[in-house]
């Protein structure tokens, strides 16, 4: 599903566990490392989309997990013309994502990369909050810092 700009809908998760550190995980057969994200379907609101994206890539359920807020609007990112397919209605550009801060309320143990037929990660750690920003690729980075700076505030420093 993409909008008439050429975005696709996506959620952003920010996941921290009780000393305010971030899920930060590992692509599949790369060396790539970001926060859980995935489309919003059709039909589908963004925190439905944010909970079935949560079970598939990090196998954690809307029971080990406390919604801190989220981010106000969309936040878009293009993605390098490499990396655009065409077709359809609509020029794909990139997406346009809510991102989700979450508390981790269960246990490390708790994670699964492996919930999902098709892991989307092969490992995983945590990080300081604000350290994605500079690890994260170059395409991501404003949006990154965007979502982060807004959701920082609703921590329980």
């Amino acid at each position: 599903m993409i909008d008439h700009d050429g975005y696709r809908p996506n959620v952003g998760i920010v996941l921290a566990n009780a000393e305010d550190q971030v899920f930060w995980a590992r692509r599949c057969r790369c060396d790539g490392w970001q926060f859980p994200q995935g489309g919003i379907q059709r039909e589908e609101t963004a925190e439905d989309a944010l909970f079935r994206e949560l079970y598939e890539e990090v196998g954690l359920e809307s029971r080990q997990v406390q919604i801190c807020g989220r981010t106000q609007g969309w936040l878009r990112y293009d993605l390098p013309r490499a990396y655009q397919r065409s077709g359809g209605r609509h020029r794909f550009r990139g997406q346009k994502q809510v991102w989700f801060l979450l508390r981790l309320t269960g246990c490390d143990a708790d994670v699964r990369l492996d919930a999902s037929a098709s892991p989307e990660f092969d490992a995983w750690r945590w990080v300081d909050y604000w350290s994605p920003i500079d690890a994260i690729v170059d395409f991501k980075r404003k949006v990154y810092e965007m979502a982060l700076t807004e959701l920082a505030p609703l921590l329980r420093r």
